[in-house]
């Protein structure tokens, strides 16, 4: 089998919102909050090509990403929309679909 990842590696699934304000990206999670659906704020507002895939950025290897959203995939909790967190990118909403 010559799949991208081994057993040891660790690995993650997320969704992500990217935005470049912050006062944006506290309302979507504010939406998100009141039962807003992630997919669909995403590709209304994400600038994150992801976007029109509702945000998902499919699976990746832990340090894959850069520090500070790696850092948050893996201490948040697993399926409960977070952030806003900062990155070069802008402010990201992220929701952790799985990690190992």
């Amino acid at each position: 089998m010559s799949g991208q990842y081994t057993q040891s590696e660790d690995y993650a699934a997320a969704l992500h919102i990217l935005v470049k304000e912050e006062a944006l990206a506290n309302d979507l999670l504010a939406q998100l909050g009141k039962g807003a659906s992630f997919q669909q704020l995403a590709k209304k507002n994400s600038i994150c090509p992801s976007g029109c895939n509702g945000g998902d950025l499919g699976e990746f290897r832990q340090g894959q990403m850069v520090p500070v959203f790696n850092k948050a995939v893996l201490t948040y909790p697993l399926l409960k929309p977070f952030g806003p967190v900062k990155t070069a990118f802008g402010y990201h909403i992220i929701k952790v679909l799985y990690r190992s």
